[in-house]
């Protein structure tokens, strides 16, 4: 006998069919606006950097223009809470890091691991290692070797820089102090450039620091690279060792970047964005200019960029226990 459907039945039925109708005619009418890129840092650091080198890419492959807005504030959590809570239309997009999305959930009290599924992942595209730099008239070492026996030799503990609290230069430099069991004193800043300054200026010993915003001190004699905390050697920096070959083995830390939508983004769009992402990575122009800041140019995929992320939520939540950080 058939079955006979009431109305309200009937009307979800309509409902969930014009839904399943319209996702093909969404991926191919997307994008019919410009798109939204939020980079959850001010303006000028490495991240803001790459997110408008990926817009330029994604405005020729997409047809449409991707504007990039920086809304910066509590580590990145703030911009990225924001495009969390935005429509899952694909015209609001996140420049997300490694610090945005696998160490604020440890150290945030409104967050946790399941923060990393308020998003859909759509392609992680960089990965810029921290460099081990020191200002030798203060502290005149020129390995790793020599920097660990003088912090134990001296009676008060190294002070190191960050340019705040839970970015990957802060936890690098906790990193190192376990690892090496050393008296470390953390030294936060508003940002690279006065860390960076102040280590110039004598004011603290050392410091984990993004290769991008050190790489001009290094280059112009200012400050000693002692070594480099990518599994590899730098091209730009040959002669620097990593932290591996300088006797910490487990030492890979970097922060990262990718491209991320809110949760619920129709996966024809999140496809779409990808394959144009992806595209941008593999282009020569692009390659060039991330390997010129220091960079390592990415092409990781949804997926993977999904199991990545909870690889490193576990990487950095060990730290941050290790460190015995209390929640903000």
């Amino acid at each position: 006998m058939p079955q006979i459907l009431s109305r309200k039945q009937f009307l979800g039925s309509l409902a969930l069919l014009g839904a399943a109708m319209a996702l093909p005619a969404l991926a191919d009418t997307f994008p019919s606006r410009p798109i939204k890129l939020v980079v959850p840092f001010a303006p000028g650091g490495n991240t803001d950097v790459v997110a408008r080198l990926a817009a330029q890419g994604l405005t020729e492959a997409l047809g449409q223009p991707v504007i990039v807005e920086n809304i910066p504030g509590a580590n990145g959590s703030i911009g990225a809470s924001r495009v969390a809570t935005s429509a899952n239309d694909g015209y609001t997009l996140l420049f997300g890091t490694a610090g945005t999305q696998a160490i604020n959930p440890s150290l945030y009290k409104n967050q946790s691991e399941k923060t990393l599924d308020d998003f859909e992942y759509v392609a992680l595209i960089t990965s810029i290692p921290n460099v081990l730099v020191v200002n030798e008239t203060k502290t005149p070492v020129k390995s790793v070797a020599e920097l660990v026996a003088h912090a134990k030799e001296r009676r008060t503990g190294l002070s190191y820089g960050s340019p705040g609290t839970g970015s990957t230069v802060h936890l690098s430099g906790e990193l190192f102090k376990s690892a090496a069991g050393l008296d470390l004193v953390h030294v936060p800043y508003k940002g690279s450039a006065p860390a960076l300054t102040d280590l110039i200026g004598g004011q603290i010993d050392l410091i984990f620091e993004n290769v991008t915003p050190a790489l001009p001190f290094i280059q112009g004699g200012k400050l000693k690279a002692l070594a480099v905390t990518s599994a590899e050697r730098l091209p730009l920096l040959p002669n620097v060792p990593t932290m591996k070959e300088s006797g910490f083995p487990a030492f890979v830390t970097a922060t990262w970047n990718g491209v991320l939508a809110p949760k619920g983004t129709p996966r024809a769009v999140v496809q779409k964005v990808e394959t144009a992402l992806l595209k941008v990575a593999a282009s020569p122009e692009f390659k060039a200019r991330v390997a010129a800041l220091g960079g390592e140019p990415r092409q990781m995929g949804s997926a993977a960029f999904r199991d990545y992320t909870r690889t490193e939520f576990k990487h950095w939540a060990g730290i941050v226990q290790a460190a015995k950080l209390e929640k903000q």
